[in-house]
């Protein structure tokens, strides 16, 4: 009997997603194979569907770092999981498939009363929220946050830990369409399109900025974050919005942009106290250090000091409009692939 997977053929326009068939997985001695309910989806798969994410497999590939499910097959050395049992797990790439074949490292197990919609909507954006903030930044109660995309992913998971932490005022950055989303999270909105943000965080912390700003946007709008940091402020730059121009590949702009990314010198920094870190989850090789982040984030979960924000769900199917639905800047929170 065969599973079926989704495959990003060329590069280009969602509509080079296709789903394939393939032969069902067998587990080696120290992995598991889980049969996928739920699948997240992040902005780093448009990138490497438009190729502009850097170094991926070779085409084709199946993208996905995220899932839910149930575990289908053990590997004969596995001792801590059973066939049957609810699990997270972060993939790396390939959660775009009815059944992925994961070390046992990368699997966590969920109870019965966290949903698979909640479960797959974790072990990307909250651990890159809770890494950036908790793990590097060491938030503190009081603290003021600037979150850019505030009602995307990591936005809605950034203000949830934010907030379990005793984070003071947080400044969530978004279009006016989704002023009323972002407010409902408890934060203070800042129009995209019509304010300046950094005037407006300057202006409402006295002129001192923040202590944590969260950019995913990239390029020259890293310089303007920087900006809005106060003295002994942190950066955190996990990603590039900004060289996606729309669903097809135009890597011109993504050239032009990365061209004119500022350039951060160490000794300015040093006069200014201020920290930048670059974080991408994915190619982090210490999995001890993720496993203990995920294991944190799910007993937050279930003492429900956080609750993963599910925006819609596609059939794994529909896996075109899915990615562009999220390029149209629709979501307002997570949005997940059903296996089920």
């Amino acid at each position: 009997m065969n599973m079926r997977r989704i495959v990003i053929s060329k590069l280009g326009p969602p509509e080079v997603l296709k789903v394939i068939e393939q032969e069902k997985l067998t587990p080696g001695d120290d992995e598991v194979v889980i049969r996928v309910n739920k699948a997240g989806i992040n902005f780093a798969d448009l990138m490497m569907r438009l190729g502009i994410y850097g170094k991926t497999p070779d085409i084709p590939f199946t993208p996905g770092y995220e899932v839910s499910g149930v575990i289908s097959s053990i590997g004969n050395a596995v001792e801590e999981y059973s066939v049957g049992q609810r699990v997270a797990a972060f993939t790396g790439v390939g959660g775009y498939s009815e059944e992925v074949k994961v070390p046992a490292s990368q699997v966590v197990p969920i109870g019965d009363e966290i949903s698979f919609e909640a479960a797959a909507a974790m072990p990307v954006t909250y651990i890159t929220a809770y890494h950036m903030l908790v793990e590097l930044g060491n938030i503190r109660e009081g603290d003021t946050v600037l979150i850019h995309h505030a009602a995307g992913g990591v936005g809605t998971a950034a203000v949830q830990i934010a907030n379990a932490y005793g984070a003071g005022t947080i400044f969530g950055v978004a279009s006016s369409a989704k002023k009323e989303f972002v407010e409902k999270l408890g934060m203070r909105f800042i129009d995209r399109e019509n304010e300046d943000f950094v005037k407006v965080v300057k202006d409402e912390t006295n002129g001192a900025g923040v202590h944590h700003a969260l950019d995913p946007v990239g390029g020259q709008h890293l310089k303007k974050s920087f900006k809005s940091l106060r003295s002994g402020g942190k950066l955190y730059a996990f990603g590039g919005s900004s060289f996606v121009r729309g669903p097809k590949i135009f890597k011109p702009t993504a050239l032009w942009r990365l061209i004119r990314s500022p350039k951060f010198s160490p000794l300015k920094m040093i006069g200014k106290n201020k920290a930048i870190f670059g974080v991408h989850m994915g190619t982090i090789k210490d999995l001890d250090l993720m496993r203990r982040e995920i294991e944190t984030l799910v007993n937050m979960l279930n003492n429900n000091q956080i609750e993963p924000i599910v925006d819609k769900v596609f059939h794994f199917t529909d896996i075109a409009n899915a990615h562009q639905y999220i390029h149209d800047r629709k979501n307002r929170g997570k949005v997940l692939l059903d296996f089920s």
